[in-house]
């Protein structure tokens, strides 16, 4: 790949950020009131799909593949480390990352929310604009963690070609040597 490729590839990544489609977020809380209020919070940023169960979450994440959710922990039937866990196991969804809003406000809470994968954990009440930064930051680091991977397919690509030519040449020189010495 020439030196005008890469700046190509790499001008395409940052038009293709600039022109980014609005983020959206799947709520997932058996609570009307709190399906709300995170909806009037969040929709003027983003678009938002709503669910009040468990089960009904993990078909909305297949079907909408958001870019991230926002989890409850306390539900009937599919609580919150259930449906992070059926999330974890689906190759479409293991890769979105959830946050934890709940009620449950212990340090052991806490960490078990984080070791089945969420990527953080907001206790309710919580604050607006605490909830929003916390939303704002991992959508940021997951659209880092894309172009990261991009750059690395990108580089993997000139490695593969520049090797490719090494080879050539070395043959081509090869072959040379052992024409003159005929």
């Amino acid at each position: 790949m020439t030196q005008a490729k890469i700046v190509k590839a790499l001008l395409k990544d940052y038009e293709v950020a600039a022109e980014a489609k609005k983020s959206s977020i799947l709520v997932v809380d058996d609570e009307e009131m709190c399906i709300t209020g995170l909806t009037q919070i969040l929709s003027p940023k983003y678009t938002v799909h709503v669910s009040m169960s468990g089960q009904d979450a993990v078909e909305a994440a297949k079907k909408f593949l958001p870019d991230i959710i926002l989890l409850d922990i306390v539900m009937p039937e599919m609580d919150g480390y259930a449906v992070i866990a059926a999330l974890k196991k689906s190759k479409k969804t293991q890769g979105i990352p959830v946050i934890f809003l709940t009620a449950m406000t212990s340090a052991e809470d806490e960490i078990k929310g984080l070791d089945f994968g969420a990527v953080d954990y907001i206790f309710k009440p919580f604050s607006r604009d605490l909830l929003l930064r916390r939303v704002e930051l991992h959508l940021l680091l997951e659209a880092q963690k894309r172009e990261l991977k991009r750059y690395s397919d990108t580089l993997e690509a000139i490695v593969v070609e520049k090797t490719q030519t090494v080879f050539e040449l070395r043959n081509a020189i090869r072959s040379t040597f052992q024409g003159n010495k005929s």
